[in-house]
């Protein structure tokens, strides 16, 4: 099937499938930060235990970042003992927070983002190998006829 298939057409496939893998990443991002701020089931700790970001609106301060390795060493900081991220948080009362954050979904996105970065390049290196032996080959194959056809004569 893909022997039929000519290379404008094959190009064009690939160029979809590429531009459907980044909506569906942006409507996944966006879904996931709108759920994951609200909607978490699971309960971080909080720094001085106050809970004003679940009564009030809050703003963030400094998003979702990996804690310093001498808050986790020295446990100064209550919330860096359970994910190793925090968030700093201003609830609209004026008292600032600082939370503990999961950081997963972000993770996974570059991950994810690096492993479709990966595929391209090893696709595109297969696809140069493959091509430029096909020439190769086929030069051989035009050579040996054009031998063959000289002998005749």
């Amino acid at each position: 099937m893909l022997e039929s298939c000519q290379k404008q057409h094959m190009l064009l496939g690939l160029g979809l499938l590429v531009g459907v893998t980044i909506v569906v990443l942006i409507i996944e991002s966006r879904l996931a930060t709108d759920t994951g701020r609200h909607g978490r089931t699971q309960q971080f700790l909080i720094e001085n235990n106050s809970t004003c970001w679940k009564r009030e609106e809050y703003t963030v301060i400094q998003e979702c970042h990996p804690c310093t390795d001498f808050d986790i060493v020295s446990r100064s900081l209550g919330v860096c003992i359970h994910t190793h991220y925090k968030e700093v948080l201003r609830c609209k009362s004026g008292e600032t927070v600082t939370k503990s954050c999961d950081r997963v979904a972000l993770i996974d996105q570059r991950n994810f983002i690096k492993f479709e970065i990966i595929c391209f390049i090893v696709g595109f290196l297969s696809y140069t190998v493959s091509y430029a032996r096909d020439r190769v080959l086929s030069r051989r194959t035009n050579q040996k006829i054009e031998r063959q056809l000289n002998r005749a004569t």
